[in-house]
């Protein structure tokens, strides 16, 4: 959308952010920002309900303490990129992030250590991108890994959200290990409410509707609220607190550096980091990258301005994150809704991040959503990842292989790290033996490697102690 010519001087705020100079105006800044709040405000809802899982220790975090920290960190780091790098980018706790987080990392360490690693994690990218290692190393891993990182993530949280709603289970017998439902059926109510607003948000997504993860949310859990009444099936949609409250802001600093390397392991916590760097790392840069191009402020090789100081400010969305127990905070291809709308400029950021600071006070809406309902939603997000399976070529097995074992061995073995690890450990392999070798990074190599000793951690650590 371009803003029509005018006479007039510049004010101050249009000068900051190059509102006329990029072709926007002050009004599609709002409403490009608002339009992106609209479109990724059910991660308020859905990180909660992640972050769910019992740490080792068997300590969970409050939702509603998640909830304001989600969109505490979302609005101060959505206002903080939008100052600094002028670029119409949303901030909010990453999706396949914040599940290893909660289904790999906890089931070793607790909480406040888990989201020490994160701030470690975001201190370690900060550093990468200020030194400019970080784009010369992600310029250095096949785009083929990188997309399938992603596809492998999607598939990941789809199945989390099926195993979450019941429609899938497990038999407890060697095979098949899992079955549909309930022998072979969908035969609960919160199974068939999960059915109901996952083809819902289906479609409203086919129709390119604002906001349909959202808007799926809301009537799934109307619809869960309607069938609770005529058959009760044992939900709570009583407001305890009212629907405004002050934020629970508890998890801020809730963090814990004194890790028990005896009863973690040396390797674990180290490989633990590793996965959450890369997993920031590419998944980051690749949606800055795209979203730079879907606003037509990028160059011919992907580079778009103040790119080095975006890169740095989402480092520290991971520190922020980590800090607030919220799991690392990064850009949101979600943004693309209010590039959509004609946002250019981090003014639109700063509507989103204050819209965004106001949903704090509503947290307590968070706890009505039921189970099934945000299932439905993590197994559309696990769909609309998936997508970026188009953009690999599968002609040759050298990519196809580690891309399959990458994208398959995630939701199988329910870790990312592991999938990140057979991807790139096949990836040398594969290619070293079939007369690709010259072609393989220095770096992979080192990657592969440390895979290599992170899958065989359990015997090293045996040998090592012994």
């Amino acid at each position: 959308m371009t803003a029509p010519v005018t006479d007039r001087p510049a004010s101050g705020l249009d000068r900051f952010f190059h509102i006329r100079e990029r072709g926007s105006t002050i009004g599609t800044e709002i409403r490009g920002g608002l339009v992106t709040f609209v479109t990724m405000a059910y991660i308020v809802i859905l990180n909660p309900i992640i972050l769910a899982t019992p740490d080792v220790d068997g300590n969970t975090l409050s939702s509603s303490a998640v909830a304001a920290s989600t969109a505490l960190t979302a609005g101060v780091m959505t206002i903080l990129f939008g100052v600094i790098t002028r670029l119409p980018f949303a901030f909010a706790a990453g999706l396949g992030i914040n599940a290893f987080v909660a289904f790999t990392m906890v089931g070793e360490v607790s909480w406040p250590e888990a989201m020490a690693l994160v701030v470690i994690n975001g201190l370690i990218i900060v550093l990468l991108a200020a030194t400019g290692l970080r784009k010369l190393i992600f310029d250095a891993v096949p785009v083929q890994l990188k997309l399938a990182i992603t596809v492998g993530i999607g598939l990941f949280i789809a199945f989390i959200g099926f195993v979450n709603a019941g429609f899938v289970t497990a038999t407890g017998n060697a095979s098949p290990p899992v079955d549909l439902g309930i022998g072979g059926s969908v035969a609960s109510l919160p199974t068939l409410v999960f059915v109901i607003t996952l083809l819902l948000g289906g479609v409203l997504i086919a129709l390119k509707v604002r906001g349909a993860i959202l808007i799926a949310l809301v009537a799934g859990t109307l619809l869960a609220a309607l069938a609770n009444l005529i058959w009760p099936f044992g939900l709570d949609f009583g407001f305890q607190n009212g629907v405004l409250s002050l934020p629970d802001l508890s998890l801020v600093g809730a963090i814990d550096f004194g890790f028990d390397v005896g009863k973690v392991g040396a390797v674990a916590l180290v490989m633990f980091v590793f996965t959450l760097v890369f997993s920031n790392f590419f998944d980051a840069m690749g949606t800055m990258t795209g979203l730079a191009k879907e606003a037509g402020l990028a160059d011919a090789k992907g580079d778009f301005p103040r790119i080095k100081s975006a890169l740095i400010v989402e480092g520290v969305g991971a520190v922020i994150g980590g800090s607030t127990s919220s799991s690392s905070a990064t850009v949101f291809i979600e943004s693309g809704s209010g590039i959509g709308e004609g946002a250019r400029t981090g003014f639109a950021s700063v509507v989103t991040g204050v819209l965004f600071l106001l949903a704090m006070f509503i947290t307590p809406i968070t706890s009505l959503v039921p189970g099934a309902v945000a299932a439905a939603a993590l197994v559309l997000v696990g769909a609309m990842m998936l997508s970026q399976i188009r953009h690999i070529d599968f002609g040759d097995f050298r990519v196809l292989l580690p891309v399959f074992l990458t994208a398959t061995v995630m939701p199988l073995t329910y870790s990312i790290a592991n999938g990140i690890g057979a991807g790139f450990v096949s990836w040398v392999v594969v290619n070293a033996l079939s007369g690709k070798a010259k072609t393989i990074h220095p770096l992979l190599w080192v990657v592969a490697v440390g895979f290599v000793i992170y899958f065989a951690r359990g015997p090293i650590e045996a040998l090592l102690g012994g």
